[in-house]
């Protein structure tokens, strides 16, 4: 038995007519015939009561219409879903990031992903990169957003956005009065920082940033998150830097935004992935991703 067969039965059971089926599935009538006896043979029982003047379905064959509908909308189905995962229009997408990646750059790219793909199954986590890395190598993680241009064992990296820092003060520091600050005055204060692993690599760049303004900056704290990280400086521990973007979202009243004085230090981020990545969600994700930077 084979599909066409299923689809000629089909035909012939909703038209009750050999000649009217024939036409539909652009086919002679003998040929038709030839099949629909085929399959009864194959099946060992008479699907249709045929006269010179009327064709019917038996019972028998009013039992396989229904079955036969049901496996030619199956097989359907699976090659409108293996279609579309090759197109990258269904599957599934697994997406990790690192703690204080731009959250709403982020979030927007994943709004306009998921308004393109929208039967893609889509999970993100938030992980240290080291730990994406490995995930990537195992197949668990598709793709990942860090601050490092991680390129080893078959994993690349693209350059997706850059962000300026801003400074976080608490409300009543005698810098808060000011419009905006400088980096060196930032450096020698006494500083909360982000000491999560899932954030180390962003940390770096903006260590780097501070050493260049400072020879000594003066780290008091690290804080786990950023949650943490503002509440300490809320609470007068000393001050911090974050992401501009990231800054966004901050609604506290026991602390005040600044923006960086002159060129601020910029925080870049990087998405990476298996350089074999074949078509499908994550192609397209990556396509969507390298679109927006």
């Amino acid at each position: 038995m084979e599909l066409r067969h299923l689809r000629y039965f089909v035909a012939v059971a909703e038209e009750l007519h050999f000649l009217r089926a024939a036409q539909r599935l652009h086919i002679e009538q003998s040929p038709l015939s030839r099949a629909i006896k085929d399959l009864e043979a194959d099946l060992g029982v008479k699907l249709f009561e045929r006269t010179t003047r009327s064709t019917r379905l038996t019972g028998a064959g009013e039992v396989f219409l229904e079955e036969a509908r049901h496996v030619l909308s199956t097989c359907a189905q699976a090659r409108a879903s293996a279609r579309g995962a090759a197109t990258g229009r269904k599957g599934r997408l697994r997406i990790g990031f690192a703690e204080g990646v731009a959250q709403t750059r982020l979030s927007d790219l994943l709004a306009q992903y998921r308004a393109e793909a929208t039967e893609v199954d889509l999970k993100i986590v938030q992980m240290p990169l080291e730990h994406q890395v490995k995930a990537l190598h195992t197949g668990s993680l598709d793709a990942g957003f860090a601050f490092a241009p991680v390129r080893r064992n078959g994993i690349q990296a693209d350059p997706v956005w850059t962000d300026p820092v801003v400074a976080i003060l608490p409300s009543r520091h005698a810098l808060a009065a000011k419009s905006e600050v400088e980096l060196r005055e930032i450096a020698r204060e006494p500083l909360v920082l982000c000491g999560g692993e899932t954030g180390m690599d962003r940390n770096m760049q903006l260590e780097a940033a501070l050493l260049a303004a400072c020879d000594l900056p003066n780290v008091v704290d690290r804080a786990e998150n950023q949650q943490v990280q503002l509440t300490l400086v809320g609470a007068g521990y000393g001050l911090s830097l974050v992401l501009a973007s990231n800054a966004e979202t901050i609604q506290r009243s026991d602390v005040v935004v600044r923006p960086i004085a002159g060129s601020p230090p910029l925080i870049r981020t990087f998405l990476i992935y298996r350089g074999d990545e074949s078509p499908g969600p994550v192609a397209c994700f990556l396509e969507r991703a390298r679109a927006v930077s």
